[in-house]
């Protein structure tokens, strides 16, 4: 059995240690090999050693896919963004719309990046925009969701839209720099 090479790094050693001492503490007998993986990972701020596998796996294909997402922040699920990059086809459309509320917003953050700042567009530009930035069809589905989330900010009338400034979420900024990449 081949081994996969899991590199492991933390934010805060001495976080790491105090963590690793008191769980090492709690137990009575010596941990086996399985159970000092999982204890090492739960240190490090994953739940488990498989979950910790897990996100480095879909880091490293992210990483050969695309360069850029190797500067990007360890913290970020990066199995879930592989899952994600699922919803967009080959010029970054958005193909359906996710089912889970937490894969919605990120694909809000997608369209939020990609409308130009400080601009006022009317409905219907927004509309005609929207049409082209997906292929399922509900663009007033999209609206109303980057209107909703805080993403974009409408006239009391309904004529005027623009984009509300703000900061990306971590995972957010690792899905665009794929989907840019």
């Amino acid at each position: 059995m081949s081994k996969d090479l899991l590199p492991l790094s933390v934010g805060d050693i001495s976080g790491f240690a105090r963590s690793l001492r008191k769980q090492l503490a709690e137990r009575e007998t010596l941990p086996s090999h399985l159970e000092m993986l999982n204890l090492l990972a739960k240190a490090a701020g994953h739940r488990n050693f498989q979950q910790y596998r897990a996100q480095a796996g879909a880091r490293a294909a992210l990483d050969s896919a695309c360069p850029v997402v190797a500067c990007l922040p360890v913290e970020v699920d990066y199995s879930r963004i592989r899952r994600l990059v699922r919803y967009f086809d080959g010029q970054g459309r958005l193909i359906r719309w996710p089912k889970k509320f937490s894969q919605r917003i990120l694909c809000l953050w997608v369209l939020w990046s990609r409308i130009p700042a400080r601009t006022s567009w009317h409905e219907r530009d927004m509309n005609d925009w929207l049409e082209a930035q997906h292929l399922f069809g509900d663009y007033a589905l999209l609206r109303r969701e980057l209107v909703d989330q805080g993403l974009v900010n409408r006239t009391a009338d309904g004529r005027a839209y623009t984009r509300l400034e703000q900061a990306p979420t971590a995972e957010a900024r690792a899905l665009l720099e794929y989907l840019r990449g």
